[in-house]
């Protein structure tokens, strides 16, 4: 409103809208994914072409992370912010025993995630298990993500890592759906889930608990062999 620019554009849901000269509907649920939904405000103006969200590590961070790309590996992202995002830590153990044990595993996450990194690791019967919590600045985890043969994670950011440089992803939904349009955009690409649970979902971000306290989104999930 303030700016004078002769083009300005926003959501119809914004309380400032009325200020807009173009709007869009912003619809979640509707099955496309967010990306789309945001090229929807600047279509006018370019094209309806969409284009992946990119990341870009620089050399220093492909070299701090070279030295854990000397044999295949997997990377693990195990936690979320939500309970209800975040697999089992049952599951997150036995999928490390179901992966190659001639392969590394790389558990990716923040500083706070050390004790529940520790604990998976502790109680896995996988050999070659290399805590990673709080060592990697987003851009190095990206870069170690890139070249993984899979990188299992939840519905939380490494997700979105993974889709940043197209690596290979297996994304885990408990609570939340990818119909919400927050699903991987990586070329390989597998979203395990349980359908057809009545409850589910049971809101559009994570919850701190399971409202009926059974948890099956997550307890009932399935895991790949590899």
């Amino acid at each position: 409103a303030f700016s004078g620019a002769k083009h300005t554009t926003g959501y119809k849901e914004n309380p400032f809208s009325a200020f807009f000269n173009f709007n869009v509907k912003h619809s979640i649920g509707d099955g496309r994914h967010e990306t789309k939904r945001y090229n929807e405000l600047i279509e006018d103006f370019t094209d309806n072409i969409v284009f992946k969200p990119k990341l870009y590590p620089t050399d220093s961070d492909f070299d701090l992370v070279k030295k854990y790309k000397s044999e295949k590996y997997f990377c693990l992202a195990p936690a979320s912010v939500w309970f209800t995002k975040q697999l089992p830590i049952d599951k997150w153990i036995e999928l490390c025993n179901l992966l190659d044990q001639s392969c590394s595993i790389y558990l990716i996450g923040g500083p706070g995630d050390v004790l529940l990194f520790e604990e998976i690791k502790s109680k896995s019967q996988h050999p070659a298990i290399k805590n990673l919590a709080g060592r990697l600045s987003l851009l190095q985890s990206a870069a170690l993500i890139k070249d993984a043969e899979m990188n299992y994670v939840n519905d939380s950011a490494p997700l979105h890592l993974a889709s940043s440089v197209d690596a290979a992803v297996t994304a885990f939904f408990c609570s939340t759906i990818p119909e919400f349009g927050f699903g991987p955009l990586s070329s390989n690409t597998t979203i395990i889930e349980v359908k057809n649970l009545p409850c589910r979902p049971c809101g559009l971000h994570g919850r701190k608990a399971c409202p009926l306290g059974h948890f099956k989104c997550g307890n009932l999930i399935t895991l790949p062999l590899s």
